[in-house]
């Protein structure tokens, strides 16, 4: 059995509209029906698109200021019920639920909302409700739905969308579906550290941004660093870092710190070992004298100093080096 699938109808709801429109012009080429809510309701309609209203499928209006929009049997019934299955099916006939195909749905901002210093009440409304259950029954039900949690995802999608003419594979929807599920637990995440401020013994973080590292402890391993590494250091000369040059980093600021000095430091590493260290009243003398500790080992080895080097002085000491 094939397991292509044909999107017919799709639930758009989304807080942030930002790369929204060549997905719905694509749809709409592909005769999608499209329902949706308010703001995205009205987006779509701006753009002269047909477009369902999701209060006419439920017949409930939007409700306590917007708490309440799509948490109803019609909606997470369309989403939930499971193709090949005929009870499921005779109940959507039954109660005249039709089959959602696509979900595209983003979070409201909890993160900035907290970042922005906001008031406790102000943050509270941006604990999502109707977009984290979405995202969870979609991807649940990835067998037979698509899930699109958030911008990220729309131009891998625009691509399938056109590469199968509107159809999706199973390994797709898979793939749609670990990754709404890597939203979900990290906003999650968020949410909790925003209530738990170290007061209970767990700990959860999830960091989003990673970066590959040339190499791992050796070679033929992968090193990856979870964060944002350019906000950490100012690379100015030199190959990609590996997972054992972040360990030299480590390891000399360790070290500098052990000398309680307000003049510049110097400090050459390889593989965890100091080849050398020197205070000095310039950063170029103390490299000079660094170097001077161990000037066999350090080729190959990673130089940190405990002051800002500029331009001109890192070309004199790669000069050097």
């Amino acid at each position: 059995m094939s397991t292509s699938k044909k999107i017919t109808s799709a639930l758009i709801s989304v807080f942030d509209k930002t790369g929204l429109e060549p997905i719905v012009r694509k749809l709409h080429a592909y005769n999608v029906t499209i329902y949706s809510t308010g703001g995205t309701q009205s987006f779509i309609e701006e753009l002269g698109i047909p477009v369902e209203r999701v209060e006419d499928l439920t017949s409930y209006p939007s409700i306590l200021g917007g708490r309440v929009k799509t948490l109803h049997p019609k909606i997470f019934g369309g989403i939930l019920n499971r193709r090949d299955l005929q009870e499921d099916q005779a109940q959507i006939a039954e109660f005249e639920i039709p089959n959602l195909d696509l979900v595209i749905v983003d979070l409201y901002p909890f993160e900035a909302t907290v970042a922005s210093g906001a008031a406790h009440d102000a943050i509270i409304e941006k604990i999502d409700i109707g977009g984290i259950s979405l995202i969870r029954a979609a991807a649940k039900n990835h067998k037979d739905v698509v899930i699109i949690p958030s911008q990220a995802q729309y131009a891998r999608f625009e691509e399938i969308l056109t590469n199968g003419a509107g159809s999706t594979s199973l390994e797709e929807r898979y793939a749609f579906a670990r990754d709404a599920f890597n939203v979900s637990s990290h906003y999650d995440t968020h949410i909790f550290n925003y209530f738990n401020q170290g007061e209970t013994e767990a700990f959860k973080q999830s960091i989003q941004q990673a970066q590959v590292l040339r190499y791992g402890e050796n070679p033929h391993q992968k090193g990856i660093f979870h964060g944002d590494l350019d906000a950490i250091f100012d690379k100015l000369h030199g190959k990609e870092l590996s997972y054992n040059n972040l360990l030299d980093v480590d390891a000399a600021v360790n070290l500098m710190n052990e000398f309680k000095n307000e003049d510049p430091t110097f400090a050459i590493l390889k593989h965890n070992n100091p080849c050398g260290l020197a205070i000095r009243s310039t950063l170029k003398q103390a490299y000079i004298d660094t170097l001077a500790g161990d000037p066999v080992s350090a080729f190959g080895g990673i130089l940190i100093a405990n002051k800002e080097i500029d331009l001109d002085t890192a070309v004199e000491i790669n000069e050097l080096f």
